[in-house]
């Protein structure tokens, strides 16, 4: 049975890319790493991706007029592997609506909170500010609006009272390499769909898309 194709979209250091990257090397995981693409050149991931045998397309947004042109070449790009669905890692570009619209349903990003709790940038920061005890991160579906798809997924971890932001987020962090590879398994084994505006995912009960960490 052919591997589903993904595509992983980067900014930066690609730390979740890694992870996707390894979850794809075993022979028994249905999905394999097509291209990964970054709009930054200099992105550490990009020389991760290289060195692990990934291919990689690079282009900068720079020089074009607007984000849709940037957005359409991008996928001109992913097309030409034969992408079926998108993982958003880091990748720090808003979209224009034509992309997620193009690729709906077939497009998720990993957010470093409980959504649709504190949205956007510094949220480990906005979490410790808030008192919360409970933080975590989120796989959804990517729409027009920023953090605000379906939830596919969740992983819940304890915010602790002598935590930092960078505490804070190295937890949440590893629970992300954990909760992204196992959505992407989700996806590539059909399992995963969306029906008036909620994720279902077939032969798993509600319950088991809330996964927890047992570390302190």
């Amino acid at each position: 049975m052919a591997k589903l194709k993904v595509a992983i979209l980067i900014s930066g250091r690609g730390s979740n890319m890694a992870a996707l990257i390894k979850a794809a090397q075993a022979d028994d995981y249905p999905a394999e790493i097509a291209c990964v693409f970054s709009n930054v050149a200099t992105a550490p991931g990009v020389k991760i991706a290289q060195d692990l045998g990934v291919p990689t397309e690079i282009l900068s947004h720079r020089g074009f007029p607007d984000r849709e042109s940037f957005d359409r070449e991008v996928s001109a790009r992913l097309e030409k592997h034969g992408v079926e669905l998108i993982a958003l890692a880091g990748f720090l570009r808003i979209f224009s609506a034509w992309f997620p619209t193009r690729w709906a349903d077939r497009i998720v990003n990993i957010h470093p909170s409980l959504l649709p709790t504190f949205k956007g940038l510094h949220v480990q920061q906005q979490a410790i500010d808030a008192g919360v005890r409970v933080s975590g991160c989120t796989v959804h579906m990517v729409v027009p609006d920023l953090d605000a798809g379906p939830i596919v997924a969740q992983a819940a971890v304890p915010v602790l009272p002598a935590d930092t932001a960078d505490t804070l987020a190295a937890r949440i962090l590893r629970q992300e390499h954990r909760l992204y590879a196992q959505v992407v398994r989700w996806f590539a084994e059909g399992r995963v769909r969306v029906e008036n505006g909620r994720v279902e995912v077939t032969g798993q009960h509600p319950a088991a898309l809330l996964l927890f960490s047992a570390e302190p």
